[in-house]
């Protein structure tokens, strides 16, 4: 299979030369950018780099947050190793002395972020930082302004939190953590800091000449945990009325060698302004790709910083591979279950390669353990997997082996992960304990006890059978091919008719036997008390009474939580019209001015934040995922006007806390950045606003739109199929099509070819509602 990207920088984005005096600051004034507000600068930001990331406060202050390990998930990561709390600039201005960990403002950029302090009426501080790709290592920007009448002679010390630790799990690979060590490197005029039982290591300096350099803690320091120290780098600097003065900080890490942290750190010293560079033209490529243009502005900003959040995920392991982490502080590590949902979303983005690497990085990490088929659902960065994986990860997995075929043609992956296929089918067979075509086991619902034939599981195990069927006929496996069929229309055929439950306008939860429903519905009841859901507790104990009565104990479909699974028939399309469509009405009880509650019988009218529980739980939670399924799921059975309402719900929570990216759970509680956004959002807009299905083996692409009602005037420009770049624009006048590949076949299905008068300039057949077209551009012109 070809690869488009080379390709793609050239066509895309062009060649930059910047100034290597200019400041971060003034290199970043024109690009696109959101601003934070006020009341959530006590809140957690990233500054991302697919080898390393830093989490702070939009204040710019560190403080301990993350609660998987502790306290830690902030700071300076490079994976799989900690190697920093933070760090903190303070400025001694004669009898003053100003932390900088208190700014006024916070602006967020695609690729960089920005804090700015006034410590004084003379001081105006911006700080500046980002990560540059493939690279363990960050650049920070301190820009001081003299905004009074007369020079100002200041000594500003930058302080290093350093805090060498290894990441989740360490201890099943017996890595003890040990008190950190340092010394002053005059040559280089660096700190060297080392964990004095391991190889991890962390250097950083300045651009400033160092007139001092000490360990004591200074009057910024806060006491911390752990075994780390604070180093601080003194410099004096004088800045005359009306100007400024332009700082640099380098800090960079290495979980091998002293020497290989000291190479990096020379590559950020020596070029931070063509690195800055570098990681801005990338950014344009990304936004260039799938480029969307709408009436709905802000629903279009979603859609593209949502392609950038889920780039800043992307983890960049040594000795473990590249994938999509599923969400920032406290998942950035790779899951499988996630990337069956997110891959999805970059596929439909053009973030192919991304894709391939990931399922590389999945398939590696479920073999690493006891492996017979079962995808796993949770590994550290370390590669310590922690969940070999629930029911519902390895099925839809399958499925998404199939939609990155569809859209790359790659046929050498195909042949690859065939046998994933056959095996995880195998594996799920097995699962099936009483053997009446349903497994038995945990899906995506984490509630306890939730753990016999789930809906999520059956749903997915069906798409998985569809997806084998459609493998094996591609590489020409017949027998097998027939009984995946036979086995996926068996599967729709039963979930339609036997989870199916007519008096809650539902799929079922579960199926269960008469003594485990009356379990859950206990617990059930207890949950909806603690959290005051009176109205959940009366429907609760109604249906208690009502399975009591049942005379004996046979497994039967059941609708107790509400769980936002129920919906997955219609996600994946195998709902009967009339159920769906009941379906769907039932759903939308299940929201709030922000999404679709992740269990129904959590749902009340708080329209503020997502949870008011202090410690972490999803009780209670809304969730962009649900949310996104049911966009997808309402577009699926002809609804885009219902399913963009879905959308913008969404986009309620985008930038609500966090600007540029959105929660995990909506609209501000949980990850700061998940992946599987991408799915939520972009799903719905490019696979059924637009209609994109890719076949890129077969070299053809149907678009078989059905817009929201306003979307008359819409462009996606740079589809990615295969090595094909695609662009879809319509217009009130029309349609025109364009792609970089002329022999590839366009299926162009639309009752609005009805009223087409010419197509590429000769008449049209008038009662045409389908179109083949071929060649580098097409234009359809409505009477």
């Amino acid at each position: 299979m070809k690869t488009i990207f080379p390709t793609l920088l050239i066509l895309l984005v062009g060649c930059s030369s910047p100034s290597p005096t200019e400041s971060f600051e003034g290199i970043l004034t024109d690009l696109p950018s959101m601003p934070g507000k006020s009341e959530y600068l006590g809140t957690p930001y990233v500054t991302a780099g697919d080898r390393l990331y830093s989490v702070g406060h939009q204040d710019g202050s560190f403080p301990d947050l993350g609660w998987h390990v502790t306290g830690e998930m902030g700071g300076i990561w490079d994976h799989p190793i900690k190697l920093m709390d933070g760090f903190i600039l303070g400025i001694s201005a004669g009898s003053m002395y100003y932390c900088l960990n208190d700014a006024q403002e916070f602006i967020n950029f695609p690729m960089a972020n920005q804090h700015r302090f006034y410590p004084s009426e003379a001081i105006a501080v911006t700080r500046t930082q980002f990560v540059p790709d493939q690279k363990e290592g960050m650049i920070i920007e301190y820009v001081l302004k003299n905004t009074g009448d007369e020079a100002l002679n200041l000594k500003v010390d930058f302080t290093g939190m350093v805090d060498l630790r290894p990441v989740w799990l360490a201890e099943r690979l017996n890595q003890t953590d040990g008190q950190d060590l340092a010394d002053f490197d005059k040559v280089n005029g660096t700190w060297a800091a080392r964990d004095s039982l391991n190889s991890w290591h962390t250097v950083f300096g300045t651009d400033q000449q160092v007139s001092a350099w000490s360990q004591p803690k200074t009057e910024c320091s806060d006491d911390r945990k752990g075994k780390g120290i604070d180093l601080t780098l003194q410099s004096e600097i004088t800045i005359p009325p009306g100007e400024q003065k332009v700082l640099k900080y380098f800090i960079s890490g290495s979980y091998k060698s002293q020497a290989q942290a000291l190479e990096t750190y020379k590559e950020l010293e020596q070029s931070p302004n063509s690195l800055l560079q570098q990681k801005m033209d990338r950014y344009s490529k990304l936004a260039k790709i799938a480029k969307l243009t709408i009436p709905d502005q802000e629903i279009e900003a979603m859609y593209t910083w949502t392609k950038y959040n889920t780039d800043w995920l992307m983890r960049d392991v040594a000795n473990q591979g590249r994938g999509l982490s599923a969400g920032i502080p406290d998942y950035p590590w790779w899951f499988g279950t996630d990337n069956t949902y997110a891959l999805q979303g970059l596929l439909a983005t053009g973030a192919h390669e991304e894709v391939k690497a990931t399922i590389e990085l999945i398939l590696k990490l479920s073999e690493s353990v006891k492996y017979n088929g079962r995808i796993m659902h949770e590994a550290s960065t370390n590669g310590v997997v922690f969940n070999p994986g629930n029911l519902n990860t390895t099925p839809y997995f399958i499925h998404l082996l199939w939609k990155y075929y569809q859209w790359t043609g790659d046929t050498d992956m195909l042949r690859k992960t065939y046998p994933t296929a056959q095996k995880g089918l195998q594996w799920l067979e097995q699962e099936d304990k009483d053997g009446n075509g349903y497994p038995d086991g945990a899906g995506m619902m984490e509630i306890h006890g939730l753990h016999s034939e789930m809906i999520d599981v059956m749903v997915y195990t069906q798409a998985a059978y569809d997806a084998a069927f459609k493998m094996a006929n591609a590489l020409g496996d017949s027998s097998a091919s027939k009984s995946y069929q036979q086995k996926a229309e068996l599967l729709s055929k039963k979930i339609n008719d036997e989870w199916w439950v007519p008096s809650a306008g539902s799929f079922a939860d579960f199926r269960a036997t008469r003594v485990e429903t009356l379990q859950l519905i206990d617990a059930a009841i207890v949950r909806a008390d603690t959290i005051q859901k009176p109205w959940a507790v009366e429907e609760l104990k109604q249906l208690k009474a009502q399975v009591g009565r049942l005379r004996d104990n046979r497994v039967q479909s059941q609708v107790v939580h509400h769980n936002w699974v129920v919906n997955t028939p219609m996600e994946l399309g195998i709902a009967d019209v009339d159920k769906a469509e009941q379906a769907l009405e039932t759903a939308r009880k299940y929201t709030n001015p922000f999404g679709m509650y992740v269990t129904g019988i959590d749902r009340d009218e708080n329209q503020g934040k997502a949870s008011k529980w202090k410690s972490f739980s999803y009780v209670g939670a809304v969730m962009t995922l649900p949310t996104g399924v049911q966009a997808i799921s309402e577009a699926r059975y002809g609804h885009p006007d219902a399913s963009l309402d879905y959308l913008k719900k969404l986009a309620n929570g985008f930038g609500y806390a966090l600007p540029g990216s959105m929660y995990e759970v909506s609209p501000d509680y949980g990850m700061i950045v998940q992946a599987w956004n991408i799915y939520a959002v972009a799903t719905p807009i490019v696979a059924h606003y637009f209609g994109v299905k890719p076949e890129a083996y077969n070299q053809t692409v149907t678009f078989e739109p059905h817009f929201p009602t306003g979307w008359d005037e819409v462009k996606l420009e740079n589809i990615l199929v295969g090595d094909n770049l695609i662009s879809f624009e319509k217009t009130k006048s029309g349609f025109t099509i364009t792609q970089t590949q002329p022999e590839w076949e366009i299926l162009l299905i639309s009752p609005e070819l009805q009223k087409s008068t010419l197509v590429n300039g000769q008449p049209a057949e008038l009662s045409s509602t389908t179109h083949i077209l071929t060649g580098l551009r097409n234009e359809i012109i409505f009477r």
